[in-house]
């Protein structure tokens, strides 16, 4: 990857399984489509943008020690996802303003990948407003 260190690529792929638990069980071609897709999302974006993705990851990571005396990567499935619920409902703006960001680019990176589409039933088509007749 061009815009994420190895190890906040790695970290991201941890989180990324938590959110869309089939991508903790994709092989390497996926997981090279995955990073793939949000480093051209990220190649899109300011630097000052993708610098926020960096500290916002580095925030899941640490955050948790705050609570269970461990980072995010150490803590168990349960308590990583309660976490996650967390950040995903806190009153905190920017907190849960970052964490629907990342959520979006995990999505994108997953959902993003048409070698997947078929596991979930999306057929894009070319004449889809002929179709709707508009």
């Amino acid at each position: 990857m061009r815009y994420l260190s190895q190890e906040r690529a790695r970290f991201l792929l941890v989180v990324a399984g938590r959110i869309v638990p089939a991508i903790a069980g994709m092989e390497a071609e996926g997981v090279s489509r995955f990073f793939g897709i949000i480093d051209a999302a990220l190649g899109d974006r300011p630097a000052p943008v993708r610098r926020q993705l960096g500290a916002f990851l580095g925030l899941i990571r640490w955050l948790p020690v705050l609570r269970w005396g461990a980072s995010f990567d150490r803590i168990g499935a349960r308590r990583q996802d309660r976490f996650l619920r967390w950040l995903q409902r806190t009153r905190l703006r920017l907190l849960r303003q970052g964490f629907w960001a990342l959520k979006t680019i995990v999505f994108m990176g997953y959902y993003g990948q048409p070698e997947l589409w078929p596991l979930f039933g999306y057929e894009p088509r070319q004449d889809g407003n002929e179709a709707l007749h508009a």
